[in-house]
């Protein structure tokens, strides 16, 4: 299957006409930090950089362990991933990783947009009214988050999950993740938007799971298509050409 190609125009200066510019940091009317605009991944001096990451060590029980090896023996001799299929990460994944694609927020009083550009996940996050009852809500590979304010940090809560094996953080269906999201200052007063998560989950692991996630604010961003699903539909009509011209070649033997 062709790939999506990334293209970094979005850095172009023709580019701020479609941008967030000039968005408060400072309290918005509801006294709330506004989070609001297109975020790229932060790298702090000395960090390593996004594509080198060491493999995980993850408390697994016996049961998740049993189950991601089962996945993993079923998957390794070709590689295979979600992703290939054009099948977005899921929770906590899409928001740690993202193949370090940026995402963009989009913040009102009872609802938070999370859009990240690769394979165009979409996470929304309800505050107040817009929270329907948890027996009303779908597993799904994002889950359903829930978050408040507590001063300026948004705490969001997600759980209604799909078990995942594969993906980068396995979890069965009773996981929750709680992420506490703040803004900092960065190296030459780049602002930032740091993720502090913790996932708990009693089928899957023997303790809580921690991580932590930082985006740079980029003033010009803005996010372009992740067309996935249509590289697989131009490799489909390539394929009926194909054996359409040989039907052709056979009737005229």
């Amino acid at each position: 299957m062709r790939q999506p190609i990334r293209n970094y125009l979005r850095l172009l200066p023709a580019a701020a006409a479609f941008c967030w510019v000039g968005l408060p940091f400072a309290h918005a009317a509801d006294q709330h930090p506004n989070f609001s605009g297109v975020w790229t991944f932060y790298i702090a001096p000395g960090q390593p950089p996004p594509f080198s990451r060491r493999r995980l060590q993850l408390p697994f029980t016996p049961l998740a362990k049993q189950k991601v090896d089962a996945y993993q023996a079923l998957v390794r001799p070709n590689s295979d991933n979600p992703g290939a299929h054009c099948l977005g990460s899921g929770m906590p994944a899409a928001m740690m990783f993202s193949g370090d694609y940026p995402m963009e927020i989009v913040q009102t009083p009872d609802l938070i947009m999370v859009l990240y550009e690769a394979w165009s996940e979409i996470r929304q996050l309800y505050l107040g009214d817009k929270v329907i009852p948890a027996s009303d809500r779908v597993p799904d590979r994002e889950g359903y988050s829930v978050a408040h304010w507590e001063g300026d940090t948004l705490v969001v809560v997600t759980t209604s999950l799909k078990e995942q094996e594969d993906q980068t953080y396995p979890h069965s269906a009773q996981a929750r993740i709680v992420e506490r999201y703040h803004l900092e200052k960065g190296t030459q007063g780049a602002k930032v938007l740091v993720d502090d998560w913790t996932m708990t989950d009693p089928v899957f692991y023997t303790k809580p799971v921690v991580g932590k996630k930082e985006w740079a604010l980029d003033p010009k961003g803005i996010l372009l298509p992740y067309e996935c699903n249509e590289e697989a539909w131009l490799d489909h009509l390539d394929a009926l050409r194909k054996a359409k011209s040989m039907s052709a070649s056979t009737a005229y033997k």
